[in-house]
């Protein structure tokens, strides 16, 4: 099956979008300026990809993975939640997220901080809130999805990321560092996808394998775009990584060592859907999308 992955891309979009809408409302809501500060970083043009991925699992199952988008939107939040976050001056202070000022340099660093814990919390009662699921199915997601964004997850990957700033840093811990931050919460979205339609072992073990590698190649070619991409290309700030004396793949194996470490762990996640059919070519082909985007 041919994927328009862009137009499938797209779509998806648009639907996770209008009900992010309702989720965080604008108009007759108390106090405005926490709202005006969680839409203007939800809405800032992000990508979905982790909503996307998780609808994606779930197509892969042989579901409809329309049917959980409220697990999908609240992860979406989750995820813009802990963006604004991490930009603040006490982790990153970055100047720019998906093509626009950071939330603190908007709304100043408080409200900042404010506006990023509520969609957290928001986000956690949107994925309680998804119906027409199986009831322990749906616990058991909830479990895993909040699981990835603590300590041991994302929260983690930030903690080892603050902990070695301007120190070296040594291969186990830079592992651990990219594959929590960055890639505990693909881990979870595609998981969680998979789940609400099926939990067979065989399945969800190939596309944990999927997202484990879809996490290495994304986090490998963001690092890349660091060096090689531009504000209007990446939407953020480029360069970063050298200012901040981060450690990322490109400054420990070089350029062209990682974009080929890129094209190997896409090849590798592609090749963990071997035994799904036609059903699976949108994961494949976001996985394809990571190493097309321009170096």
């Amino acid at each position: 099956m041919k994927v328009d992955i862009e137009k499938y891309r797209k779509e998806r979009a648009q639907m996770i979008d209008g009900l992010l809408q309702e989720l965080v409302p604008e108009g007759d809501v108390y106090p405005p300026q926490v709202y005006e500060a969680m839409r203007y970083s939800l809405f800032a043009g992000g990508k979905r990809l982790r909503p996307i991925l998780l609808m994606a699992a779930a197509d892969a199952r042989g579901g409809n993975g329309t049917n959980f988008l409220h697990v999908a939107c609240g992860l979406e939040m989750i995820h813009t939640g802990f963006l604004i976050h991490d930009d603040l001056p006490s982790i990153d202070n970055d100047f720019f997220r998906r093509g626009k000022p950071t939330n603190h340099r908007v709304y100043g660093d408080g409200m900042a901080l404010l506006a990023g814990t509520a969609l957290i919390t928001m986000g956690t009662e949107a994925i309680l809130n998804q119906p027409n699921v199986n009831p322990e199915l749906h616990l058991k997601v909830v479990r895993e999805l909040i699981h990835a964004v603590g300590p041991t997850g994302l929260i983690g990957g930030q903690t080892v990321d603050v902990l070695f700033r301007d120190k070296p840093i040594d291969e186990k811990s830079m592992q651990f560092l990219h594959k929590t931050k960055k890639g505990s919460v693909f881990k979870a979205a595609v998981r969680a996808g998979a789940t609400l339609v099926s939990p067979r072992k065989r399945y969800i073990d190939d596309l944990t394998e999927y997202a484990e590698h879809y996490g290495n190649a994304f986090q490998i070619t963001d690092d890349i775009l660091d060096v090689t991409g531009s504000l209007e290309k990446t939407g953020k700030s480029v360069g970063s990584d050298i200012r901040d004396k981060h450690y990322t793949y490109v400054s420990v194996y070089g350029l062209e060592n990682a974009k080929q470490m890129a094209r190997y762990e896409v090849d590798k996640a592609v090749e963990s859907l071997c035994q799904f059919g036609e059903e699976a070519d949108v994961l494949r082909s976001l996985a394809e999308f990571l190493v097309a985007r321009d170096f």
